[in-house]
């Protein structure tokens, strides 16, 4: 089969792999029909999360079943379905816990109770490093999905693959975002980072009820795209003080919930790639502090920026003055999949108009380069395994 392999930071390429073979009685192998590249894809491309062997990667992806082990007695051979980019058993103390994302099982190699960077890890992801597994990933042709008897879900006949292949992650990881903070009807919410995840947080906000949200980047066309398909109000970071805006549209308060979606690599000064060097981190929390200073007193916010390593200077102290409830993690996509579903069945959720480029897998590398330099205006990325070059 093809399959787009990570070999080194800045290094992919669509090789020539092994078909995946059923390796445990619950796998499942899936013929790949839509994959995407997600913003976490290019912390592996970057380097920033290491990965020394060659893996195929891509944890959004979505297909139709042609094998499964003898344990899976919930899905058949021409089956549809989306997967759930954490991998988890279903039957550990996390998973029978509604938190799969910790899954025992599924990691057995690097699972353990500490976290962080090169610490013991939680479940098992597809197509995120060995220390996350390793699994190989979706951004293929064919891939073994394990504990297949859990994780897929079966996709209506009347849906279109773009309609539901975000499923897999950055629709479920902005609500894992928006009902950690318990968003409730008339609030304000304020999303830092118009990508992908921001996009999805800003229309499910509207959703929810939030009577004022509002989209903050540094990038036009990041910002324009937010304001066509979630017709939310923008802030433009590089010209304005986002805090001191959305404090003025709250009555010198600030949001009642931030969401942040921006992750450990905004553009950041040389003093501050310095200060990374001196203390081992990776990246900068900017986004994390512009987010605790513009959520009102009391307020919410939701960390759905992927974080890896200890960061100097972490705003403990505004944390506490303000009263902040802060949750942070891996979206559980198992606990919210089905009524997300639900939502683009209704015609509530509408998820593809974020879609910029749709290329086939045999351009993937050309995909992960202007996904990641910011060029040809591009927001998200859809692979076509199966297309023509």
């Amino acid at each position: 089969m093809k399959a787009l392999v990570f070999h080194g930071p800045k290094m992919v390429a669509v090789d020539d792999a092994p078909d995946p073979k059923i390796e445990h009685p619950r796998d499942a192998i899936l013929k790949v029909t839509a994959t995407a590249i997600c913003g976490s894809d290019l912390h592996i491309y970057n380097g920033a999360i290491p990965q020394l062997k060659p893996l195929i990667l891509g944890h959004e992806f979505m297909g139709e079943v042609v094998e499964v082990g003898p344990e899976v007695k919930n899905l058949a051979r021409g089956d549809r379905v989306v997967i759930p980019f954490p991998i988890a058993c279903g039957r550990c103390w996390f998973c029978s816990h509604a938190l799969p994302t910790h899954c025992e099982s599924s990691n057995p190699d690097h699972y353990g109770p500490e976290g962080g960077l090169l610490d013991q890890k939680g479940g098992a992801l597809f197509g995120y490093t060995d220390l996350y597994g390793p699994y190989q990933g979706g951004q293929a042709q064919y891939v073994r999905v394990p504990y297949a008897d859990y994780g897929p879900r079966k996709v209506p006949a009347q849906l279109q693959n773009e309609e539901v292949l975000f499923l897999s992650d950055i629709i479920p990881t902005a609500y894992s975002g928006l009902k950690w903070a318990e968003v409730q009807p008339g609030e304000t919410v304020a999303v830092f980072g118009c990508g992908p995840v921001g996009l999805m947080a800003l229309k499910l906000a509207k959703i929810m009820g939030a009577a004022k949200v509002i989209g903050v980047d540094m990038l036009p066309y990041r910002l324009e795209k937010a304001r066509l398909v979630a017709g939310c109000e923008i802030i433009d970071g590089k010209e304005h003080d986002p805090v001191e805006v959305i404090r003025s549209m709250t009555g010198g308060r600030g949001a009642d919930v931030c969401i942040e979606a921006v992750g450990m690599e905004p553009d950041r000064s040389v003093i501050e790639k310095i200060s990374n060097v001196l203390h081992l981190q990776r990246g900068s929390i900017t986004a994390v502090e512009l987010a605790f200073s513009a959520v009102r007193r009391g307020g919410r916010v939701s960390i759905m920026g992927v974080y890896v390593t200890k960061y100097d200077n972490f705003p403990l102290g505004q944390w506490l003055d303000k009263g902040l409830r802060v949750q942070s993690g891996q979206a559980t996509v198992h606990n919210y999949i089905d009524a997300l579903m639900e939502m683009i069945v209704r015609g509530d959720l509408v998820a593809s108009d974020i879609i910029t480029h749709r290329l086939p897998l045999a351009q993937a590398p050309h995909g992960y380069s202007i996904f990641n330099k910011k060029e040809e205006d591009c927001v998200k990325v859809v692979l076509d395994p199966w297309a023509a070059t």
